[in-house]
């Protein structure tokens, strides 16, 4: 039994949201990129990008991320809802682990408090996107329609 919506209404702009966040993923990542050229791939430095402290390393990453969750989106069929979820959770251990490590010299993606709550911030919204973007048969809809109704 399945334990998010299936056929929700709002699937389209979720699937639409979920694929704005791996844009935003990407574009973030290819400018910072362009501003970490030249430096060291886990360089620890003052390079921002859009108020985010980054380096080449976390930019790729952020390309890399951003790239796969888009390609879930354009090719949907539930696949963007697993990759959105699974992507959501790395994202959370991301930002976590960033965290954590922020005031150190183990802080290898150069991040500050503001990369961080943007990262959590996508990470919820992928998981939301995928949650809610489930697509399935009419009789997948009623069974999870009558098992939300017995609860």
């Amino acid at each position: 039994m399945a334990h998010t919506p299936i056929n929700h209404p709002a699937r389209p702009i979720y699937r639409a949201i979920g694929g704005l966040t791996g844009l935003y993923l990407v574009v973030f990542g290819v400018l910072g990129i362009i501003a970490s050229a030249g430096n060291e791939v886990l360089a620890q430095d003052d390079t921002k990008v859009l108020g985010q402290g980054t380096n080449l390393g976390f930019s790729l990453l952020c390309v890399l991320l951003g790239l796969v969750v888009l390609v879930g989106t354009a090719l949907g069929r539930n696949i963007d809802v697993a990759i959105n979820q699974w992507l959501a959770y790395a994202l959370m251990v991301i930002g976590l682990g960033a965290l954590a490590f922020i005031r150190t010299d183990a802080n290898i993606f150069n991040v500050n408090v503001v990369t961080v709550i943007v990262v959590l911030s996508a990470s919820l919204v992928l998981l939301m996107a995928g949650m809610y973007g489930k697509v399935g048969t009419d009789e997948e809809a009623e069974a999870f329609q009558k098992a939300r109704l017995v609860l």
